[in-house]
């Protein structure tokens, strides 16, 4: 009688567990260690508005509301969405001072169309508390029809 070795008829194989173990920690690495840029996450639509643009001083601070009603100073985010977080982040990001000139600053509100109305209403309590009195609200130009002109025929 014949015995037979079945180890030859072993075929070599990779197991793919450890590589999908070692792929899915660089992806996780890699998502927690890249920073993003937030201009490119906030997309805002600003309202509509008829009316001249004005020209703001380039040292304008900027707030900004998300649709979300979350709160940006230039490019700093406030932690949590009431008035005295968002004054923090705005001494810390326009400075500790508390004379009139460094209040007289210019403050430029840029709020989505479709954030709540009380996440701006509380911004400009905010700034109004922290003595800053010269506030802008970003709007876009009113979007206007093409207006088509009809020729006439010749004589």
């Amino acid at each position: 009688m014949r015995i037979r070795d079945f180890r030859a008829d072993d075929e070599p194989e990779i197991n793919l567990v450890p590589l999908i173990d070692v792929i899915l920690v660089l992806i996780i690495f890699f998502v927690v260690t890249t920073t993003f840029d937030a201009r490119s996450v906030l997309k805002l639509q600003l309202p509509q508005a008829n009316g001249e643009p004005s020209e703001t001083a380039p040292k304008a601070l900027s707030v900004l509301v998300n649709a979300d009603g979350r709160y940006f100073v230039q490019d700093r985010e406030a932690l949590r969405t009431d008035v005295e977080s968002l004054k923090r982040t705005i001494v810390e990001v326009a400075g500790e001072g508390v004379d009139h000139e460094s209040r007289k600053r210019p403050v430029l509100l840029r709020a989505d169309a479709r954030t709540p109305h009380q996440a701006v209403v509380t911004a400009l309590d905010a700034l109004g508390q922290l003595g800053f009195r010269r506030i802008s609200i970003a709007t876009a130009p009113e979007q206007r029809a093409p207006t088509r002109t009809v020729a006439e025929p010749r004589k």
